[in-house]
Formats: structure tokens, sequence, C-alpha cells
């Protein structure tokens, strides 16, 4: 393709576009020039008359974001030159432009990336059949539908990158969401990227974009340009390209081969080439235009500081000529063909903006909300820094800003764009949107700026959730202000926008004509600060200013737009706020938190961090919110409940032997019955792994039981609390427990004991005291000649399963053992074994002191009862 290019682009055509291109930045360069020394003018003025507008309310943070990281992840790109399709790792840092690396083990090396985007000017598609469309607009003579795109996608969900002079970049996503999250990844590098000249620098943007607008109007160009995107450089390249790129079409154009598709990559490979042309041209060219002016400035300074009055005197004399001859007939064009129309167009830009700013209000309590609600179920204080960190960040989280910036998507001027010669929507909605951005940081900032100053009161939280929620109402309150002046400074500068462009065309057969002569009524030392051409607008502008600014006033008073009146105005309301801005920034995450970055990279503190995401392939690594801070762990997904169990409590699935239960009596003993019930439950409960089988005695199975649980030994108190005490899980412990003991001391089911409850309540409350002393007595007695039993033939066997009871036992210290509770073996009373989970899963006794201090709960369990009683279950 190298080959094509040369053919037609070859030494004799590159000579041409750079002579081409030199021509125009030199008219160019003299418009800036004029325009610099009204600008320089104007700002030395308003520094001296101090004509300010409202004070704003909320703080504006000095450095917006440095070291962050906006969003990274894994995406499909395809390459044009194998027309393959492979895997990169992108990377969003905090300037906007995406960078594409090999992927994430190439990122963490340290190595080269392999292409970096400056989305200045770029369009978001989301499927093929906007993109050829797109290139069927831009290409030379060739019409292409999507089936016959040369592209095909990796998957379905496509999002494309167009720029109608530079190259595009096509990229494929595994689902829906990821497309949906990129896409608003890349609108929001965009709009920061078309916002691409810096405001600090009131004199060279103010000259500069007035040059482009007059560069353009002497191409009978008035109205909104699309292509003002990116910084002084791009903006003059893409000035450059307008005109330079219909010639290259009727040149090169017809002399494209190939089938249509070829001929489409072909072109777009030449205006590439083309345009990385003009920009070196056009950055070298204004980097020089630049060093000119800015040596020349302190001299200008010194004059128009000097020579003030006089400069005013004359513009205010030139003023009174034109508009005598030229505001009767600006005033008529006002009346004829704008004044009906400005209630329609400031309505069709007010209700999706409010729409979008009452977005960022919600946005903003709705996350401080949630911030405080998890400071109350987190710990509080501890937690702080982590959440601060999340909303400090708020105005930069491209997924979560998404939701405010769609609502000027609904922006629709099209009844309006043919009559006022609006090129498209895109230059408000970028502009609102930005404007958004900005009251989101502003409220974000100064939320934690007064929440820093709390927590510099006090260093107490028990009132920490009481005063954020105050805080927040209080930030809340001067958003409301805010948003309500940047909202009509917008409103007001939008129809400006759209009105003066069509009238300065309606006014420039019958005005521009007479202009020259006013030239001389201008000093020639002055005429640096003093053009006619400026004066002129300026007057066109005040005879429509009126009728703008009343409209504005009018819609204030409607409750839709949430406006604030002119009348409501504060003047220094918290003037000792604005005190706070002047500190170091806050870094929530080493102050508040115990949460301490340990990357080897430095700006590796996302807004937006990888997360891998479960309906993804595992090496795509999907993109999802998370929090700023990499450091912070993830969420625990849900586990196995079994799982979870078996770590808690060590369980064992015991079978007794068949000629154990033969040698007995016929009649169950109650140890038996335990021995069978706790069987069963532990079959059920246990989770699927290899078994442990041991053959021991149905005493020695109770016994087990009890080891799990790592109850002391007793005399024979300690056998009584074996049959009683069945395995439980840990949430479950209480209940089970006392079905349990019910289940083996009764032998009786669930529906048995409702049908005889009633029969034996009474019974029960009459024989309760005399006959449970009875039954525990023989209870012991059945389990003590069981035990002696089968001791000797089971002795290797408890050996083994007692080793960690024994060594439990043994720790037992001689307060604990004096302090235990007397043998119930008198009382049928309940009484209390205190048991806490040790880090090894089992249970370890702890004395009454111990269990008071470290606040463990209690585990009732039922005395004995006589087997014929009925327990009422509650």
């Amino acid at each position: 393709m190298g080959d094509v290019i040369s053919s037609h682009l070859d030494e004799s055509r590159r000579q041409y576009i750079t002579e081409r291109t030199g021509k125009l930045l030199a008219e160019f360069g003299k418009l800036y020039e004029e325009q610099y020394g009204v600008a320089l003018f104007n700002s030395v003025r308003y520094e001296i008359e101090g004509n300010g507008g409202p004070q704003t309310q909320l703080l504006h943070r000095k450095l917006p974001l440095k070291d962050r990281v906006i969003f990274s992840g894994n995406l499909f790109q395809y390459l044009e030159d194998t027309k393959k399709w492979r895997n990169r790792f992108c990377l969003v840092p905090h300037h906007y432009g995406p960078v594409l690396y090999d992927n994430k083990i190439a990122y963490d090396r340290g190595l080269q990336p392999r292409a970096g985007v400056n989305c200045a000017g770029y369009k978001v598609l989301t499927s093929l059949d906007q993109y050829t469309e797109m290139l069927n607009n831009t290409s030379p003579g060739v019409k292409m539908k999507a089936s016959g795109s040369q592209m095909k996608c990796a998957t379905e969900f496509p999002v494309i990158l167009w720029h109608p002079y530079c190259r595009h970049y096509h990229f494929c996503f595994m689902t829906e969401r990821e497309q949906q999250r990129w896409s608003a990844v890349f609108q929001d590098c965009i709009r920061h990227c078309n916002n691409g000249i810096p405001e600090d620098a009131r004199v060279e943007s103010a000259a500069f974009t007035d040059s482009v607008r007059l560069y353009r109007q002497t191409r009978d160009q008035y109205g909104t340009w699309d292509m003002l995107c990116g910084n002084q450089v791009q903006v003059l390249s893409n000035l450059v390209m307008e005109d330079l790129i219909p010639d290259l079409k009727n040149i090169i154009g017809p002399k494209l081969r190939g089938k249509p598709q070829e001929r489409q990559r072909t072109w777009l490979l030449i205006s590439d080439t083309v345009y990385r042309m003009v920009h070196e041209q056009a950055r070298l060219f204004y980097e020089g235009l630049e060093k000119k002016c800015s040596e020349r400035r302190a001299q200008m300074e010194s004059q128009i500081r000097t020579d003030m009055d006089q400069i005013i005197a004359c513009k205010e004399h030139v003023s009174n000529k034109i508009r005598a001859s030229v505001l009767p007939k600006a005033e008529l064009c006002v009346r004829n063909h704008v004044q009906s129309h400005i209630p329609s167009i400031l309505e069709a830009l007010m209700v999706p903006t409010s729409q979008g700013f009452s977005e960022v209000r919600e946005l903003v309590f709705t996350e401080a909300t949630e911030m405080n609600k998890n400071l109350v179920n987190e710990g509080g204080r501890d937690k702080l820094g982590e959440h601060m960190e999340k909303i400090s960040q708020l105005a930069y989280h491209p997924v979560k800003m998404q939701q405010c910036y769609e609502k000027m998507d609904h922006l629709n001027l099209e009844g309006l764009q043919q009559r006022f010669d609006v090129g498209s929507p895109s230059v408000f909605k970028q502009r609102a949107q930005i404007l958004m951005r900005e009251q989101t940081d502003n409220a974000a900032f100064t939320f934690e700026q007064l929440i820093h100053q709390e927590l510099a009161k006090s260093e107490g939280t028990e009132n920490l959730c009481r005063d954020i929620q105050r805080i927040l109402e209080r930030v809340l309150k001067k958003y409301d202000y805010d948003s309500s002046t940047v909202r009509k400074k917008f409103f007001q500068e939008a129809l400006l926008q759209i009105i003066i462009p069509f009238l300065l065309k309606k006014l420039a057969p019958t005005c521009k004509s007479e202009l020259p002569r006013y030239q001389e009524l201008i000093f020639e030392e002055l005429s640096r600060f003093v053009l006619v051409e400026n004066i002129y607008e300026e007057v066109v502008l005040q005879t429509v200013m009126r009728d703008i600014i009343q409209a504005v006033k009018d819609a204030a008073t409607q409750r839709k737009h949430n406006l604030y009146r002119d009348s409501m105005v504060m003047h220094n309301s918290d003037p000792n706020l604005h005190l706070l801005g002047e500190g170091p920034p806050i870094n929530w995450t080493d102050d508040y938190s115990n949460d301490h970055a340990g990357d080897r990279h430095g700006r590796s503190r996302q807004v937006v961090s990888i997360i891998q995401d479960d309906e993804a392939p595992e090496y795509l690594e999907s993109c999802q919110e998370a929090p700023a801070n990499e450091d912070i762990p993830e969420e625990p997904g849900s586990s196995d409940v079994h799982a979870i169990r078996s770590m808690l409590v060590k369980e064992f699935n015991v079978e007794v032997p068949v000629t154990d239960i033969a040698d007995g009596s016929s009649q169950e003993t109650p140890q038996e019955e335990a021995t069978n019930v706790n069987h069963s439950q532990t079959e059920q409960v246990k989770p699927a792994e290899p078994e442990t089988e041991m053959h021991v005695s149905p005493h020695e199975t109770c016994e087990d039981e009890v080891d799990h649980s790592h109850v002391e030994e007793m005399p024979s108190q300690d056998h009584v609390q074996d049959v009683q005490r069945v395995e439980a899980t840990p949430e479950d412990e209480q209940i089970e427990e006392h079905d349990n003991v019910t289940d083996v001391l009764g032998h009786r089911g669930p529906e048995d004991i409702e049908e005889e409850t009633s029969d034996h309540v009474d019974e029960e409350q009459q024989h309760q005291a005399r006959e449970s002393s009875l039954a525990a007595q023989q209870l012991v007695k059945l389990v003590l000649e069981r035990a002696s039993a089968e001791h000797n033939e089971t002795e290797a066997e408890e050996q083994a399963v007692h080793g960690s009871h024994e060594e439990t036992s043994s720790l037992v210290t001689p307060t604990e053992e004096s302090q235990a509770p007397p043998p119930p073996l008198l009382s049928p009373d309940t009484h209390t074994v205190h048991t806490t989970p040790d880090d090894s899963g089992f249970q370890s006794p702890l004395s009454e002191e111990e269990e008071d201090a470290e606040g463990y709960r209690e585990i009732p369990v039922p005395a004995p009862r006589k087997r014929d009683e009925v327990i009422t279950q509650f």
C-alpha cells in the first residue's frame, strides 16, 4: 500500500500541499496578530475595571486529576495492514488519550505501547451501517453498502472511532455491556480532548477563537463549526484540511482504481497521510506565531496601561459612528427574523440541559448517601478514606457520569438548523456535558474539603454520619446556586452562537461595505488595539443581547427549569469556605485508610479498574466499575454454604458396626438412639468429600461429637452433655441442639410431639421435678456401663479420635475448673456452655471473664428430661 500512496502523493503533489498549507496559515496568522492586540487590551481592561460575574459558591479543584488511570481493559482491534483482529490491552490515562499495548504483561513491564490515540475530532460509531454511511459521505465518488464492507467484525459488538481526515480505529467486544462501557469511555475521551484550548490562557485563547471565526467568515461560513476540536494545532490542521480536501478529491479521486472497498481504503490512507503533513506544518507555524506575539506582549501591555483612557475614548467614538449606521438595520432584522424564535430555541436548550444537571445533583446525593450508609455498616472512620477516594473521582468516572451526559442527547434543533445555519447540535451538547463534569467535580471537591475540616475538629466517630448528612445538604444548596448560574450563562452563550452568525450573514451585504471608511477614525498608534470589525460585531451583539437576557429571566420564573432568579444572588455567603481550597490535595487512601498502594506503577490508581467478568472469557479481563484504589479488595462472591460450614466445624461420618447393634438388647438405650440420630444428620449435612470411617461403639460416637465442639471432659456430667449435644452448624446451633435432645430423649417426630403436647402438658408440670432427676441418674448409669464394656476393644481408635480433645482439655485453667457450673443431675433447669470458634474451626472453652470481655454468644443446652416428657418447641 505504500506504493499506492507514493503514486498518488508524489513529490510535486506534496509540494503543492505544502505551498497551499503555507498560504492558508499565513492568512490566518495575519488575523491572529490583529486579534492578539484586541484580546490583550480586553484582558487588561477587565483586570483594571474588575467587572466580574457572580461569585461561585462551590470550590474549584486546582489540580483536576493527576497520576490516575481512567479506564483499562482488553479489547479486539482490527489491523488495517494484516486485515486481522488482534487482542490488545487499552489504557486510558488522566489526559484521556487511549494507549494500546500488546497485552497487560507488556504494560506491567513498562514496554512501549503499540499506538496512542488523540481523540479530538473523532466520533463514536457502534454499527457497521453507521460507519458505511460516514465513509460514503467522505470518500470521493464511492458508494457502498454495509454488507459489502471488506471488514468483518470479530464479534457483534463493534465500536469504531471515525474521523473525517485521520485514520479510523476499529474495536470489538464480547458483550453488549462492554460495548456500552467502552463507548462511554471513548465519548468521554473525545469530549475532553475536543475541549483542548486552555481557558486559563485568556489572551491566546480569545485571539485564536476570534481568528478562526473571522477566517471562516471571509469564506462566507458564518455558522457553528463542528471541527473546532482539540488544541490550537489540531484546529489549525482541520481549518486547512477543510479547504484542501475538496481540491484533493477532485484531483486524486478519479485516479483511484480497484473495487469500491479498495478505493475507500486507499483514500483513507491518502487522507491520513495528508493530515499528518498538514499537522506537522501547522505545529511549526503556530509555535513560531505564538513566540512572535509573546515577545511583543510586554511592550504592548505597557502601551495599553499608559494609553488606556485614549484607547477607550477612541473605541467609543468609532462605536457610536457604527451604531448610528448599523443599529436601525440590525434592530429591524432582529424583530423580523429572530425575536419570535428566541423562546423556542431557549426551550429546546433548557429542557435537556436542566435534566442533565438534575441528574448530576441526584448522582452526588446518591453517592454521598451510599457512602454514609456503608460507614454505618463497615466501621466508620476506618473505611472513610476508601469511600472518599471514590467520591473525589466521581466526575472522572465515565460510566457513572454517562447517565447525566445522555440527557443532552435529547437536544433537538432540527427545525432551527436550516434557518440559523447550525451545522450540528453536537457543539452545544459537548459544552453542556463539560459544564456538568465541572460542576460535579466542584461539588465533590467542596464535599471532601468540608469532610476533612470536620474530621480535623474531632477524632470521634459517634456523630460522623450526622455531620456527613449535614455537609451534604450544605453542598447541594451551593450546587443548586452554581448550576443555575452556569446554566443561565450557557443559555446566553448558546443563543449568541446561534443568532449572531445569522445576523452577521443577513447584514453583510448592506453593512460590510461601509466598514472600511470608519478605519480612518482610529489613530495609527492605537490601531493594534481597536479594530473596526470587532466593534461592528459588538454593535450587532448589543441589538439582540437585551432580548436574550429578558428571555432567560422569564425562563427563570418557571419552576420546571430550577433556575435562581437574578434577585436571589448569594454574595459572600460562606467566606471561610474558599480558604479551604488553598491547602494541598487530600490523599484519602493514605491518610484515612488501612490500604496502601503497593503497585510498582505509581500512576495505577484507577477511577475504573480491571475486574474479571464472569460472562466473558477469562483472557479478556472485562472492565467494570471498581474502587478508585486497586488495593481495595474485591467483595467475595456467594460461596457454597456447606463448604463454609465444613471450614468452621470439622465433621466426621462415623459408621456403627452391625455386630454392636446385634449384641445389644432389643430395646434401644438412649445412647444408641442418640448415635442413630447423629449418624443420619451427619450424613445429610456433610459435603461431598472422602469420608473417614471409624468403627466405634455408640458411646464412642457420642464422645466424638463432643470432641468436635471441644467441650472439656468432666465426670458423669460430661456424659450427660455428650448425649445431649448433637453436632450442628454454627448458625443453627441452638435450634438443632434443642430438637436433637428432644428426639434422643423422647424418640418422637415433630408430628407426635404436636399431638401429645396438649395431652401431657399438665402431667409435665406435675411430674417434672420428681422424674427428671431419676431419669438423669438412670441415663448416666447406662452411659458408664456401656463405656466400661467397650473401653478395652476400642482403645486404639479412642487415642486417634481423642488426640485433639486431650490437648484442648489440658489448656483448661484451674480458674475455669473452679468456676465450672454444678452438675445438673439434681436440677431440671437449663445450663449454659460457653463456646466460640477458634482459628482451626473447632470450638474452645472460655471462662466467664473471657466471654464477657470478648462478647461471645451463649448457647443454651437443655437439662435432661424424662423419656416420656414432651418438650414444647419455641
